[in-house]
């Protein structure tokens, strides 16, 4: 806690602080807002870490922020020697988001880094607080748009995107509120959507649920449509503006998602795929957090996959430069 309160005093002076915050077209990091162009090669879904207790159990206490920096730090200056500028840590509330943790990492790797605001619905709800329950879809929007305009858990830190989670079938009540909620959210931030999803089903559903509160599908990013194994669904959520995000690349699975990008470019669609590992984490409660897998695959063996297969450095840049600075500036994306 000594450490943490000290980390947050240095954030009063680093952070320049800007009252409307509207930071329209601009990148928001754990340090503060950058332009598109400085983002860079992006990971655009990671996680440094995880811990899966559950929202009822969940402490800060149950891990120590100096044992994790110290484990996780060298996988981060791993990707940053490997021409990665910005990394995006894709665990949200209650699952073990730690904006001061990332903030310390952020500024001893030199790389930007994003976190979050919303709430994780999937695995049937266990990382949801009780409030979410009792609580309307405007007095969560309230919530996440606070954390916007006045920083996560009483830092100046704020949030670069919103994420929430379903679970992989029709939507459920609770689930329905999570993306309206977001959909507010959003048309008040201007904060992209990345929702865990899977299949083809949950995404349709939450699109429909979108455009029924004025957010254009260009806010919403389809995380994990890889477990979509219908590729023209792919397409057909591309082509109504839906960021595509295969995000679960390993060195098992290269060929597949190959596949996956070589249908999307085949059909005009790079502009709309995002990729990524879903790799990392350290993970409370295991000796030395767990197995740790690196940040380093795309680099290493995916991209020249790619580059072995007819694309050319442009495609690549696309990929991973233009796409990512696209789907997180900060724009209100609404159907009006």
């Amino acid at each position: 806690m000594g450490r943490h309160f000290w980390v947050f005093g240095l954030l009063l002076f680093i952070i320049p602080l800007n009252k409307s915050w509207s930071q329209e077209n601009m990148i928001m990091t754990v340090k503060g807002s950058i332009l598109p162009e400085q983002l860079g090669t992006t990971l655009i879904h990671e996680h440094i870490l995880v811990d899966f207790i559950g929202a009822s159990e969940i402490k800060r206490a149950r891990w120590n922020s100096s044992e994790v920096a110290e484990v996780t730090l060298p996988y981060l200056k791993e990707a940053k020697d490997l021409s990665i500028n910005s990394l995006i840590d894709c665990t949200p509330a209650y699952l073990g988001r730690d904006p001061l943790l990332l903030y310390e990492l952020s500024d001893k790797a030199g790389l930007h880094i994003l976190t979050n605001t919303g709430y994780y619905g999937a695995v049937d709800n266990k990382y949801l607080p009780a409030h979410a329950f009792s609580e309307s879809v405007e007095q969560l929007a309230e919530r996440w748009v606070s954390e916007w305009k006045h920083g996560i858990e009483g830092t100046e830190i704020r949030p670069g995107f919103i994420k929430i989670g379903v679970n992989n079938g029709p939507l459920s009540e609770i689930h329905q509120k999570l993306i309206r909620a977001a959909a507010l959210t959003h048309l008040r931030t201007g904060l992209v959507i990345a929702s865990h999803t899977g299949p083809y089903l949950p995404a349709k559903q939450q699109i429909q649920v979108l455009l029924e509160e004025g957010v254009s599908p260009e806010a919403f990013i389809w995380v994990h449509a890889q477990a979509e194994k219908d590729y023209s669904k792919h397409t057909e959520m591309a082509g109504k503006g839906v960021w595509i995000s295969l995000d679960g690349i390993n060195e098992d699975n290269l060929h597949e998602y190959l596949e996956m990008a070589q249908h999307l470019k085949q059909n005009g669609l790079t502009h709309k795929m995002l990729i990524s590992h879903d790799a990392g984490w350290y993970s409370p409660g295991e000796e030395s957090g767990g197995d740790f897998r690196p940040f380093s695959t795309i680099t290493r063996k995916f991209i020249p996959l790619l580059l072995e297969n007819g694309w050319e450095e442009a495609d690549i840049r696309q990929l991973l430069e233009k796409n990512p600075a696209k789907a997180f500036a900060v724009r209100v994306r609404s159907t009006s």
